[in-house]
């Protein structure tokens, strides 16, 4: 995809989206029209066609019954006000990560990604069934919203590189775009560390703002065009390991939704979780191959390990500054995390990595 086809609404919007700003939500005979502001650039691959999606679904599901407007990034607010558009009442609705807001609670971050953390499929086990949504409404209860899981990218990828990372002295000073406690963990290993919404970090590293970024993963990178300014490219992520998004309601508004409205939202964020994560692992491989054989980008799979043991290092004092923050509620937030997520591991490490490890070790599907 041209990155400019979904840039050109990434500024701030003209009048007309400052006068919808100021209207009241639509109700017509019965029908209910929310807006729901985006961090996303318009037709954004994954994330913002998965919030574009999400709101075709609901309107469709209630047979407009509840109709949901998507205002992208720019177009109503800028991305990283989008959050308090639903608190302040400019939108019914966002469409985000949760660790955008972490100067509100660091408990958030919890709910996107954590370093050497949850995967995809343990998150949405610790938010489901675990006490994780439970814990996450009492933070939004603050503010007066409620949250829910959106979507899922996988295992992100760990970042831009102008040069081959090849110790830990090449992250001193290091101008990085990457945010939530991932950030306090590069931040931690020595890097400067700042945090921009996706459709401004290509003309930062252009210009020379930042030395390296990350943002997703292959398939949303390539559209972003970073290939362009950075040929060094990681493709695992420690800090992001299973990275969930989130839709963002007005709760006042939302409880006062007859049940199966309700219902509908709920649900078919539940089923975007999971149709964005199929995306992401569709399309990651495709725009790989295209960022390698197009663009010329040299793919590392780690980053050295001296590098790797610092980000160890790091994100224990992270989260340990977390596990005794003077806020209650985020200490609770954190501490179930962990303890979910030492019991959830065993699933993962003993039976889906052993069977990867033997897929890998045994099983050639080229010659077939």
């Amino acid at each position: 995809m041209d990155r400019r086809s979904f840039l050109r609404t990434s500024a701030l919007g003209g009048t007309a989206a400052a006068a919808s700003s100021l209207a009241a939500p639509a109700v017509a005979q019965g029908r209910i029209t929310w807006r729901m502001v985006t961090t996303w650039p318009k037709n954004f691959p994954g994330l913002g066609v998965g919030a574009q999606r999400l709101a075709d679904r609901i309107t469709a599901a209630s047979d407009g019954a509840l109709t949901v407007e998507v205002y992208s990034a720019g177009e109503l607010v800028p991305p990283l006000q989008s959050l308090d558009a639903v608190i302040d009442g400019t939108a019914e609705m966002s469409h985000g990560a949760a660790y955008y807001w972490q100067n509100k609670s660091t408990a958030l971050s919890f709910f996107t990604g954590v370093p050497f953390g949850m995967t995809s499929r343990e998150m949405a086990a610790w938010v489901r069934y675990m006490g994780g949504q439970e814990l996450w409404d009492e933070i939004y209860d603050q503010f007066g919203v409620q949250g829910f899981l959106s979507g899922d990218t996988g295992t992100q990828a760990g970042g831009w590189f102008r040069n081959e990372l090849t110790s830990i002295d090449d992250i001193q000073g290091l101008r990085f775009r990457t945010p939530g406690l991932g950030g306090q963990v590069w931040q931690g290993m020595g890097a400067s560390v700042t945090n921009m919404a996706g459709g401004e970090i290509f003309q930062a590293l252009q210009s020379g703002a930042l030395d390296a970024a990350e943002f997703v993963g292959p398939y949303n990178d390539l559209a972003l065009g970073f290939y362009q300014v950075c040929k060094h490219y990681y493709t695992s992520s420690f800090n992001e390991p299973g990275l969930a998004t989130e839709v963002v309601v007005d709760k006042a508004k939302y409880q006062a939704l007859p049940a199966n409205l309700q219902a509908i939202v709920r649900d078919v964020a539940q089923a975007e979780y999971d149709q964005v994560a199929s995306d992401f692992y569709a399309n990651d491989p495709r725009a790989l191959k295209t960022l390698v054989e197009e663009h010329g980008v040299t793919i590392h799979s780690q980053f050295p390990d001296d590098i790797m043991e610092a980000a160890a290092t790091s994100a224990k004092e992270v989260l340990g500054n977390v596990l005794n923050s003077d806020d209650e509620l985020v200490r609770r937030t954190g501490r179930s995390f962990i303890d979910s997520l030492q019991l959830l591991r065993t699933r993962t490490e003993n039976t889906d990595q052993t069977f990867n490890a033997v897929r890998q070790k045994f099983m050639d599907y080229s010659d077939l």
